[in-house]
């Protein structure tokens, strides 16, 4: 599995395969079961993750109860809860394993320490971060300017695998709309869900 943490890591940095190597020899990988609860809402974060295999759904839910989906995390992507800027640090979301999954665990407390040993590491990390923040201003720049209809389309088209990944109602919590308008769509549409 850490093939897959060596070739992505590749795309963010022009280290060698064996510093490559070296790094993804030294970072811990655990397993977690389908259900488990990685963050709670209001818990403050000490850990981030990079998925190796699995989804990892991102949501909260309100004071009335309601839940509202704001992303999948899969396969090659990471999931850190970024809450620096709040004074209590504690996070907004909770983050829970829809599959099964095998991750890439890191100790946020010990994040600092590690870029110091390997400041290319810290190089390669700030990129990734980046990218990451790229795509999400870009996505949710399409999300508030498309109607329901075009999000769904564009699920379609950027991230088919959910639609077999992911519950009805949350995949539609997290296209903005009920599981009653995403039946609507996807009749609308003749699509598969």
């Amino acid at each position: 599995m850490k093939e897959i943490l060596v070739n992505y890591m590749k795309r963010f940095s022009d280290m060698s395969e064996t510093e490559l190597d070296a790094i993804a020899s030294n970072v811990p990988i655990a397993t977690y079961k389908k259900g488990t609860v990685l963050l709670h809402q209001g818990d403050v974060p000490d850990k981030c993750y990079f998925i190796l295999k699995g989804c990892i759904r991102k949501y909260t839910v309100d004071a009335s109860g309601k839940e509202t989906t704001f992303n999948f995390y899969t396969e090659e992507q990471s999931v850190t809860i970024f809450n620096h800027h709040s004074a209590d640090k504690a996070s907004n979301f909770s983050l829970n394993c829809l599959e099964d999954c095998v991750l890439v665990v890191g100790d946020l407390s010990t994040e600092q320490e590690a870029y110091d040993t390997n400041p290319a590491l810290e190089a390669m990390t700030r990129k990734m971060i980046e990218g990451d923040i790229g795509a999400m201003h870009d996505e949710y720049a399409a999300f508030i300017s498309s109607t329901p209809e075009e999000r769904y389309k564009a699920l379609l088209e950027q991230r088919p695998e959910l639609i077999d990944r992911v519950p009805k109602y949350q995949l539609a919590s997290f296209l903005g709309i009920t599981p009653e308008s995403l039946s609507r769509i996807k009749k609308r549409l003749g699509s598969p869900l």
